[in-house]
């Protein structure tokens, strides 16, 4: 078969089907080749290596790395050629960019949240659409009613659960950042914003503007000693945005944090920033939007899924976001699709 004829057997019938049900083994092995750390061993040779070097420097059998690399192969991840009769593997440009934990664009912190803390909720997605509720209980013996003191479960845990939200911005953060204009916010506020990886983003697009992160002082604390930059103009703050005072800014940032949520707690702290807004002063709320008729993108509808296997909230079309803006008094509503993963809602006072 031609690939054009290939590709259209696969959107077709039983075969698309079965690429379907094996994507979660694709999606494994990748996981595993993170874990290992085959990406940081390719990166660091200068030489493609053979199966045998790799699982010696890995502490893995032979066959099992061999089968792993093949399969890394077949899903275009890695390389290979034959020299003198050995398969000799090497990483790809995508690899080396995105899978090894060296990379400035690494995306593993990413990955190993997804393969260990994430996977494991949705095996019980089946539980949690019959019941309408997170998971947290079932996987991790945890309260469902307490939705962060389950991600941050653990200094570990935690650990792992702000490495995923610094890889995001990694990928979509300039994209947020610019997709408008607000070089006239003096002072922005990023609420929840973890590692500081998105405010980083906005400060050096908005040099003439202060930066600062506000969040938990475990997270803050956690932020400054694993994450912090050298040269970082971005000041961090402890402090809790539902049940403590909110610092005062000409913009706040909400970046993944109203779909952590029921509607009626969002409209608690929408109405307590607008509040502390002056006139002119503004909202930037950054989320995965369904459309309105909720029929795609496909990674925000899986996003929507997420939210219902691991919080309390859900993904949600601008339209709502709107209606909320409009009922805490936000009534200048601009919406931006960024062409990313995440797009940007500006709401001013």
């Amino acid at each position: 078969l031609n690939k054009q004829a290939s590709v259209s057997l696969l959107n077709t019938g039983p075969l698309k089907n079965q690429v379907f049900i094996s994507f979660f083994k694709m999606t494994y092995v990748i996981f595993s080749a993170c874990e290992l750390g085959v990406f940081d061993l390719l990166l660091k040779s200068q030489e493609a290596l053979s199966a045998r070097h790799v699982a010696s420097e890995l502490g893995t059998s032979v066959d099992g790395m061999e089968r792993l690399l093949d399969a890394l192969v077949g899903i275009e991840i890695l390389e290979v050629e034959t020299t003198d009769g050995t398969a000799l593997y090497s990483s790809t440009d995508v690899a080396n960019l995105y899978l090894a934990k060296g990379s400035a664009k690494s995306l593993h912190d990413m990955i190993i949240y997804q393969s260990q803390t994430i996977y494991p909720l949705w095996n019980n997605l089946m539980h949690a659409v019959r019941e309408g509720k997170n998971q947290n209980e079932k996987t991790f013996g945890l309260s469902s009613d307490e939705v962060f003191q389950a991600i941050y479960r653990s200094e570990e845990e935690m650990l792992k659960f702000m490495g995923l939200m610094n890889s995001s911005w990694t990928l979509d953060g300039h994209d947020i950042v610019t997709a408008f204009n607000l070089s006239g916010f003096q002072t922005i506020v990023d609420l929840g914003g973890c590692t500081g990886a998105l405010a980083r983003e906005m400060a050096k697009a908005y040099p003439s503007s202060s930066v600062v992160v506000f969040d938990l002082p475990d997270v803050v604390e956690a932020a400054q000693k694993h994450f912090c930059q050298e040269s970082d103009s971005v000041v961090f703050q402890s402090g809790d945005f539902f049940s403590g005072e909110i610092p005062p800014a000409d913009l706040y940032v909400l970046a993944r944090i109203i779909h952590d949520w029921p509607e009626e707690k969002c409209l608690v702290l929408l109405k307590k920033i607008y509040d502390i807004c002056k006139p002119g002063g503004g909202v930037l709320l950054v989320e995965a939007m369904l459309f309105e008729n909720k029929r795609g993108p496909v990674m925000a509808q899986i996003f929507s899924l997420n939210m219902l296997v691991q919080t309390e909230g859900r993904e949600r079309p601008p339209s709502d976001y709107t209606h909320m803006f409009n009922k805490t008094g936000f009534h200048n509503v601009q919406v931006c699709r960024t062409g990313k993963s995440y797009d940007a809602i500006l709401a001013i006072r």
